[in-house]
Order: C-alpha cells, then sequence, then structure tokens
C-alpha cells in the first residue's frame, strides 16, 4: 500500500474543491462587515443570507429557523444550555441516552451540578434507544430531550420521527445531535418532528469552525453570549462569512447530489465489507444492523484482535512506506 486510504470521515472530512472555489473570494476580495451599511458589507451580508438558505433547504427548514455557530459543539451547547435556562419555569429534568457524543454529555454533567436532574436512557447491543423507555421517563418536570440522530461511532440510526412524535405529546422540547446525519440521510426537520437540530461543517466537506443550529420558530433559548444583534441577537459577534459561505455551498451540495451519493455511499461499505470476509482469516462481527445505519458508516470486530494493536500496526505500516508525512489511516476497531 502506498498511499493511504482516510476511512474515518465520521471524524472529519476534506473541503470540497467547490466549496474552497465558493468562499475564496470572501477571504481575498470582500473583506467587509456583514452588519456595515456600505456596499462591501452588504455584499456580505447578502451571502450569508444566500448560505442561511441553503442550510434551510437541506433541513426542510425556514432560513430564519437557522442560526449560524462555530461548529457542532456550539449548537449543542446553545440548544441543551440555552432551551432548558430559558424554560426554567417548568422543571429541571433532561432525558439523554447513553452512547451521546461527550459534547452532550458533558454539558448534562455541568448542568447537573446545577441543580438538573438527568436520565441517561439505556441503549439496546447496537446502541438504539428503546422508545417505550423514552415515553416511561418523561415527568412533568421533564424539559428537555436530546438524543442524537446517528452515532459517530457505530453509525446506528435512532428513532428520531418517533422519539418527536412522544415529545409533542407531552410538550416536552426536542433536540437531536444530526452532526454525522446530515447530508447523509434524510434530515427534514419537520416530517421528524424535531425542535433544535444541531450540524457540525467540517462533517460534510465544509471547514472545521462552522456550524449551524436550527430552532424552530417559537422555540425560546436563553443567551449564552452577549453583544450585538447579529444572528437575531442569538449569537452576537461579526460574521466568519467565508466558513458561512463554505457551509451554505456544501449544504447545496448535499441536497443536489444527495441521492446518488447515499447511493454510492452504500455500494462502498458494502465493497469494503465484502473485501474483510473475503481477506480476513477471523470471524468478523457487525456492531450495528447495516438496514438501521448510516450509509457511510462500518463497524465491525475481529475476534482474537486487539483493537488499539491493530490501529498501531496499521498506522506504522503507513508511515514507514512514506518519504513525507502523509495524513495516517484512522479505523474504529472494536474489540469483543
Amino acid at each position: 500500500m502506498s498511499v493511504p486510504i482516510y476511512l474515518d470521515y465520521n471524524a472529519t472530512t476534506p473541503i470540497a474543491p467547490e466549496v474552497t472555489e465558493e468562499m475564496l473570494p470572501y477571504i481575498l476580495t470582500y473583506f467587509g462587515n456583514p452588519s456595515s451599511s456600505y456596499a462591501i458589507g452588504c455584499h456580505n451580508k447578502e451571502a450569508i443570507e444566500k448560505a442561511r438558505m441553503r442550510v434551510a433547504g437541506l433541513l426542510g427548514a425556514k432560513p430564519e429557523e437557522i442560526i449560524f455557530t462555530s461548529g457542532g459543539t456550539e449548537s449543542n451547547n446553545y440548544a441543551i444550555r440555552g432551551a432548558v435556562l430559558a424554560n426554567q419555569d417548568k422543571g429541571k429534568h433532561i432525558i439523554t441516552s447513553q452512547v451521546e457524543h461527550p459534547v452532550v454529555t458533558e454539558v448534562c454533567s455541568y448542568l447537573e451540578k446545577q441543580g438538573y436532574e438527568i436520565t441517561q436512557l439505556p441503549v439496546d447491543s447496537y446502541g438504539k434507544v428503546n422508545l417505550e423507555d423514552v415515553e416511561k421517563a418523561i415527568r412533568p418536570d421533564t424539559v428537555l430531550i436530546s438524543i442524537m440522530h446517528a452515532n459517530n461511532e457505530v453509525g446506528t440510526i435512532q428513532p428520531v420521527k418517533e422519539i418527536g412524535e412522544i415529545a409533542k405529546k407531552h410538550s416536552v422540547l426536542f433536540h437531536t445531535d444530526a452532526a454525522q446525519s446530515v447530508g447523509k440521510i434524510e434530515t427534514d426537520v419537520n416530517k421528524l418532528g424535531i425542535d433544535m437540530l444541531s450540524v457540525a461543517g467540517h462533517k460534510l466537506y465544509a471547514p472545521k469552525g462552522i456550524g449551524a443550529l436550527y430552532i424552530r420558530d417559537g422555540v425560546r433559548l436563553e443567551n449564552l453570549i452577549f453583544g450585538a444583534v447579529q444572528e437575531q441577537g442569538l449569537r452576537p459577534g461579526t460574521e466568519n462569512v467565508p466558513y458561512i459561505v463554505a457551509l451554505g455551498k456544501a449544504c447545496e451540495l448535499a441536497t443536489d447530489n444527495f441521492e446518488t451519493s447515499k447511493m454510492h455511499l452504500y455500494q462502498m461499505r458494502q465493497r469494503l465489507l465484502n473485501g474483510f470476509i473475503m481477506k480476513c482469516q477471523t470471524t468478523i462481527k457487525l456492531n450495528a444492523d447495516l438496514k438501521n445505519c448510516l450509509p457511510n458508516t462500518l463497524s465491525i470486530a475481529f475476534d482474537k484482535v486487539d483493537a488499539h494493536t491493530l490501529v498501531s500496526l496499521v498506522s506504522q505500516k503507513v508511515f514507514s512506506q512514506q518519504a513525507q508525512p502523509v495524513m495516517p489511516i484512522r479505523l474504529r476497531f472494536l474489540q469483543y
């Protein structure tokens, strides 16, 4: 193997060439402040609103329901903390799951120290929550349910639509971390019944350091940052125009190529799995139900193989065959 193959697109993706091309003028030429009234500022303001429409289009949302953030971490923090702080009068109980990303679990841990009570729902062997557990966990003082759309490790897709129906029935706000799912599977916020949804740009071919938060019209969030009136006053501060433009373009590409890309991902995943089955002289175990899994994600375990040793050996082989520093292969191998 002379050239390493990078397989961990759940960790991050490269920037698409079309995205780079669209954002470059806003780095090199259009440097104006979008909040200013002169021409170069107005041009940038229009670019932001165009990007907002593109993000909204991918999510089936209204443009005014989208605010731009620095990434998935900020979006999740804002959704969870902002929602519970704005609704303290209802209660201090939050429902989440045991397999959430640290960006959610750490926020919940912080809130727990502030007097909130957190219920972490168990999951099955594939990492999926049980709908009955969701409904049973709801109490009169439950203010928020936060369950990820799809798991970043094994790819399992949660029954988000059904959870949304349960949340609505009990008048509980519902947030989902969709960092892994946006652009790969359908994330129409109205079909799924979601009140808040987090987007991370670098998971769908935009740069690192840009994200978005969908907030359903009528949902109140407490401000976490204070300043001027940018992003409807919810996220004040001079906008990162080049990166916002980049995220908008990435979302447009995801919208335009959605079905083709999804089918390609399914085919590549099956090709990889077939290769493992043919080449490996050991038992292989799937860690997710491929019928309910992100199309780009394959999580497997090799019988009697230590995961950390395997990853170390693969990385050493890559570096030993390269004259120049390269991006190492990063695989997610789970041991059983």
